[in-house]
């Protein structure tokens, strides 16, 4: 399974997890269009779907089995919120979930919480692809931006979950 934000890490990351016999399926959130995706589409522009393009490069890395998780997702609450439901659809038990190295120890958190009483395990991992380092992030603009923002949220979720 994909984090709907880990873009191309992730597909990579997913990918390798796939050849080393992890994983033998690869799962994406769909991306249906928004607003100004629909607009685009109004004034005759192509319908960038980031989804299909998941698709497209898992399949030219090799891997064949990928499945679209037909409800959109906007973040990592709405991943936590479809998961349960959708893989105890299919009698998954386990899943590894790739997520971004900035972004993995609240994915963690909620999908922990989100999947807690179910009969699925989440092992929650993160992209060695992902362009954030932990280890130096406060050398850039980008960098300290990111551990802002996500050190945020993380303090957000704790203090709404603070028995996470």
């Amino acid at each position: 399974m994909i984090a709907v934000d880990a873009g191309g890490a992730g597909v990579l990351e997913a990918a390798d997890l796939v050849h080393a016999h992890f994983a033998t399926r690869v799962g994406v959130f769909s991306d249906p269009p928004d607003a100004t995706d629909r607009e685009f589409l109004h004034r005759g522009l192509p319908y960038y779907d980031a989804a299909a393009l998941e698709q497209r490069q898992l399949r030219a890395l090799g891997v064949s089995d990928v499945e679209v998780i037909p409800r959109p997702v906007e973040g990592t609450h709405d991943e936590g919120s479809i998961l349960p439901r959708w893989c105890a659809e299919r009698g998954y038990r386990t899943i590894l979930f790739v997520s971004t190295t900035d972004h993995s120890r609240r994915t963690r958190r909620v999908l922990r919480r989100e999947l807690r009483g179910s009969a699925v395990a989440v092992r929650v991992l993160y992209s060695k692809y992902s362009l954030f380092n932990p280890d130096a992030w406060w050398r850039s603009r980008t960098g300290i931006r990111i551990e802002i923002v996500e050190a945020e949220k993380l303090l957000l979720d704790i203090l709404r979950h603070p028995l996470s």
